[in-house]
C-alpha cells in the first residue's frame, strides 16, 4: 500500500487543491447548473407523466436522490432503469440523504427542509421547512440546507445535519408524527452525513469542514466534538483529507470513517479516542456503510493526485480488516446494500465535478459491474426492504 508522508501529502494537494478547489467549502462553482430558485408551489408530489399510483412499488426497489433536480426516483433493481410507471417524486430543492423508515416512508434531507415520501404509493406527504436560517435557496456542492439524515431506532425522529453555508452547522430534531423540526442542536462544518447509536440514545454528526464527529447525546441534547483527522488539519477549509461519511460497526457500535484508501479511523464515540487501521484502496473515499454482519463497503471517488493515486472502487472489507477492490467507471458518492447482501448499489451523482446520472451494480461475490442510467446526478441510495440507505 501507498503509504506517503503527510508532508509530501499535504505538498501535492496545495498544488491540486490550487487547480481543482478540493472539497473546500464556500469555494465556488463545482461544475453543477446555476443556482436557482425552490420550486414554485410546495405541494408538488409528483413529476408529470410518472404515471398512476394504483399499483404498489414492489419490496428491493431503489429509491434515489436526485442531487442535480428537486425529486426522488424510484429504480428497477433488475437493470432497466427507471422502473415503468414508477418514476419520480418532487420533494424540494437539491435532495441529499435518505433514511427509510419500516413504515415505508422516506425522509429526504433537501435545501428546503425534509421531505417525507410515502414509499408504497409514491406520493410526497410533507415538507417540514428547516429552523435552521441557512439563507437563499440554492443547488450545487455547497448548497445550505438539509445534508445526512438518520432516524432514531423507533422512527419517531429524524435527525438532519443543516448545513449553514459560511458557518457551523446544526442537528435539527424532526418529530414523525407531528411533522416538525422540536429542537435545534449546533453540530460542526457542514455535516455531511448522520448516523444514531444502536440504541438511540446517541446521535453522530460526522462534519467535513471542522475535521470532527459531533456526539449528540439524546437525554440532554448536549454535544460533544471528536476530533477525526489522520493526516491533520494543516490544510485547514482547502484541505481534501476530511471525514466524509461514517458507518456505524454492528459489533460494538465503533465509528468507521475511510480516508484516502489507506487509513479507517475507528472511533469509540463513548471515550472520543481514535485508532488508525491500514486500507489499500489509495483513492479519495466518501460514502460508506456497514452490512449486517460487519462487511463494510467503501466508495473510491477517484484520485486528488492523478500522478499517484489510483482510480475510482468499492472496497470490500471484512470485519477481519482483509480487503477486496473493485474498479468502478467514473466518480461515485455512497453506497447501499440489497436485503440479501448479495448486491451493492452504488451512486453516480458524486458532489463534485465528473459525477454521472446512474448507478454501478456491483456484485459482491464476483465483483461484476452493471451501471444503470438514472436520475440527475443521483446521490444517496435507498433500497427498499434493503440492509441500509447510501447516506452512511
Amino acid at each position: 500500500m501507498n503509504r506517503r508522508s503527510v508532508a509530501g501529502r499535504l505538498a501535492a494537494l496545495a498544488a491540486v487543491t490550487a487547480t481543482l478547489g478540493g472539497c473546500a467549502p464556500d469555494g465556488g462553482d463545482d461544475g453543477a447548473a446555476s443556482p436557482v430558485s425552490a420550486p414554485p408551489g410546495s405541494t408538488a408530489q409528483r413529476t408529470p407523466g410518472s404515471g398512476g399510483t394504483s399499483a404498489r412499488t414492489p419490496q428491493g426497489t431503489l429509491l434515489v436522490t436526485d442531487f442535480g433536480a428537486d425529486t426522488v426516483t424510484f429504480v428497477d433493481p433488475a437493470g432497466r432503469g427507471t422502473a415503468a410507471g414508477l418514476g419520480s417524486v418532487r420533494v424540494g430543492t437539491a435532495p441529499y440523504g435518505i433514511a427509510l423508515g419500516e413504515d415505508g416512508t422516506a425522509w429526504v434531507a433537501t435545501a428546503e427542509g425534509v421531505a417525507a415520501v410515502d414509499t408504497r404509493t409514491r406520493v410526497r406527504t410533507a415538507l417540514v421547512p428547516h429552523r435552521t436560517d441557512t439563507g437563499p435557496v440554492t443547488t450545487g456542492e455547497y448548497r445550505g440546507g438539509g445534508m445526512g439524515i438518520a432516524l432514531s431506532p423507533d422512527g419517531s425522529r429524524v435527525y438532519v445535519g443543516v448545513n449553514v453555508p459560511g458557518g457551523k452547522g446544526t442537528l435539527e430534531v424532526v418529530d414523525t408524527e407531528r411533522r416538525e423540526v422540536t429542537r435545534v442542536v449546533p453540530v460542526g462544518r457542514r455535516p455531511f452525513d448522520v448516523d444514531v447509536s444502536r440504541d438511540g440514545r446517541q446521535v453522530y454528526a460526522t462534519n467535513h469542514d471542522s475535521f470532527d464527529v459531533s456526539v449528540v447525546d439524546t437525554g440532554d441534547w448536549t454535544a460533544r466534538r471528536i476530533e477525526v483527522a489522520p493526516y491533520g488539519t494543516e490544510g485547514g477549509l482547502g484541505s481534501w483529507l476530511k471525514p466524509h461519511y461514517a458507518a456505524v460497526r454492528p459489533s460494538d457500535g465503533a465509528l468507521l470513517l475511510p480516508f484516502e484508501g489507506e487509513r479507517l479511523a475507528v472511533v469509540d464515540p463513548g471515550t472520543g479516542r481514535v485508532r488508525i487501521e491500514d486500507m489499500t484502496a489509495n483513492t479519495h473515499q466518501h460514502g460508506v456503510t456497514a452490512g449486517a454482519d460487519g462487511t463494510l463497503y467503501v466508495v473510491g471517488t477517484g484520485p486528488i493526485d492523478p500522478s499517484e493515486d489510483d482510480g475510482p472502487s468499492l472496497t470490500v472489507r471484512t470485519p477481519e480488516g482483509d480487503e477486496r477492490v473493485v474498479p468502478l467507471d467514473g466518480p461515485h458518492e455512497t453506497v447501499a446494500l440489497s436485503a440479501d447482501g448479495r448486491t451493492a448499489y452504488v451512486s453516480g451523482g458524486f458532489t463534485r465535478d465528473g459525477y454521472w446520472n446512474g448507478l454501478s451494480a456491483v456484485d459482491v461475490a464476483t465483483g461484476r459491474v452493471t451501471r444503470l442510467p438514472v436520475g440527475e446526478r443521483p446521490l444517496a441510495v435507498a433500497v427498499l426492504g434493503g440492509q441500509g440507505t447510501g447516506a452512511g
